[in-house]
């Protein structure tokens, strides 16, 4: 019930916006909350959704632009006129202006910026230099700061002026006479000391827990979640304090890599897409998806050409078509777990590049032992559980001889597999590619390759074909 109540204020706002009730939407879209405004938005007609902009105004649609996908951020400030966009871009904080900035093209952006005070307009530059995937790109400058030589009294008398624009109070951070970050406070340190404690004596020295603006926005959500921190510092390679990240702008960017890392895995390609399933284009959809779909039905050619070379062997012991499918399925589950949770090893920072060694001596260990654990369990099929579908054996073939053919080809495929898939993603990182994008489609193909021509062998080996 809670849930279906939740959602009856957003029906009523797309009810309203059918039938053009002015009065009705703008007093809906004051409850809303500015996200289910968005998703809203997203749900409403092409053609209603300049006046729906319109109807609600600048004030009420700041919040909302900047939940908006990328690819309609642009068309909803265009349906505002250069006075109204003035009254929403000051609603905006720093780092939501430079967010939305980055989403529109090179010339809207300089049309934007000319709509800016002059305060305003060279913080956004300033914060613009940096890509939006960096922590610099990413952060917010109103951050609660006071300086080390004030006392108590001087610090709350500066927090006080700086409160209304400041993105939160409960992490103040502390800097020397230069703007260099060598310290932070929580608020109840200053709420509960003296007004002449000097601040240097309060405060805690910060350690590792501080980014450079330079550095990947998810290195910075890493940070924030190891260090179980609500604020992360953002500098400068000077030291100089220039902004912070928020726990909340962390969980943007991990939805935003994971949903970026899930879709390359699945070999999807392209940029991410900020807009919801139904509403990406079909055509959006194909473009992402052709690629890689097409690069590897030409791939899986050459397990066409392994399957008609090894043609005789199959002719010799058809039964060996039973094994087949599973054996070169085993390589790639094998190999695909051992490649996600290597990607995922290296995207929280467990997994230096020097320990390239260490990684696959550990997964080729692990898929020796499962590859054994498989092949014993195929063996024990072959010998008593086979013979009772009564299947014919070529004359002088036992079903020894194939269990262990089937044990030994299936221990091979699962421990190579694995071995495969944990060097894949470092040996990507090393070229400076995406791990996540060349791992998962590459581990595929090449273990049905591999998988083909490892069974084939054996069984020649061992059933003396």
């Amino acid at each position: 019930m809670p849930d279906d109540e939740a959602t009856l204020p957003v029906e009523d706002l797309l009810r309203a916006v059918d039938a053009e009730d002015r009065s009705a939407i703008r007093a809906l879209a004051e409850e809303i909350h500015y996200a289910d405004l968005a998703h809203a938005y997203q749900e409403i007609e092409a053609d209603q959704r300049e006046q729906f902009l319109k109807t609600i105004g600048p004030a009420e649609a700041a919040d909302m632009i900047v939940e908006l996908p990328d690819t309609m951020i642009e068309e909803a400030l265009d349906a505002f006129s250069p006075s109204e966009l003035k009254v929403l871009f000051r609603e905006l904080s720093d780092d939501d202006r430079v967010d939305v900035l980055q989403d529109v093209g090179d010339e809207a952006r300089l049309r934007f910026l000319g709509l800016l005070g002059p305060e305003d307009e060279e913080l956004t530059r300033s914060l613009l230099k940096y890509e939006h995937d960096t922590a610099g790109g990413r952060m917010t400058t109103k951050t609660g700061r006071v300086f080390a030589n004030q006392t108590v009294k001087q610090a709350i008398e500066m927090l006080r002026r700086s409160q209304e624009s400041t993105e939160t109070l409960s992490r103040i951070f502390v800097v020397d006479a230069k703007g260099r970050l060598i310290g932070k406070l929580r608020f109840r340190d200053l709420a509960f000391n003296t007004w002449d404690t000097p601040i240097r004596d309060i405060m805690r020295e910060i350690g590792p827990e501080r980014v450079l603006a330079s550095a990947d926005q998810e290195e910075a959500a890493n940070m924030l979640l190891k260090y179980d921190l609500i604020a992360l510092p953002v500098i400068d390679e000077f030291e100089h304090l220039l902004g912070i990240i928020t726990h909340d702008d962390a969980m943007e960017i991990l939805q935003e890599e994971s949903t970026e890392d899930i879709e390359k895995i699945a070999g999807i390609g392209g940029d991410q897409s900020e807009e919801t399933y139904l509403n990406t284009s079909i055509l959006t959809q194909f473009r992402k998806r052709a690629g890689w779909l097409t690069g590897l039905a030409f791939v899986s050619i050459i397990s066409g050409y392994v399957m008609m070379r090894f043609g005789t062997v199959l002719s010799q012991v058809f039964l060996l078509s039973l094994f087949l499918p599973m054996v070169v399925a085993a390589g790639g589950n094998t190999g695909g777990q051992a490649s996600t949770m290597v990607i995922r090893a290296m995207s929280l920072g467990e997994i230096e590049p020097g320990q390239a060694l260490r990684v696959s001596w550990k997964e080729l260990r692990t898929g020796f032992f499962l590859g054994l654990l498989l092949g014993t369990c195929m063996a024990v099929f072959t010998l008593f559980i086979l013979p009772a579908f009564q299947i014919k054996l070529p004359e002088g073939m036992t079903l020894p001889k194939m269990a262990l053919t089937v044990a030994v080809a299936l221990t091979s495929q699962v421990t190579s597999a694995t071995f495969l898939g944990s060097l894949l993603p470092l040996g990507a990182r090393a070229v400076k590619l995406d791990p996540a994008v060349v791992s998962a489609p590459a581990i595929a193909a090449i273990v049905d390759v591999s998988g083909m021509v490892i069974y084939f062998t054996v069984a020649r080996a061992i059933l003396g074909l």
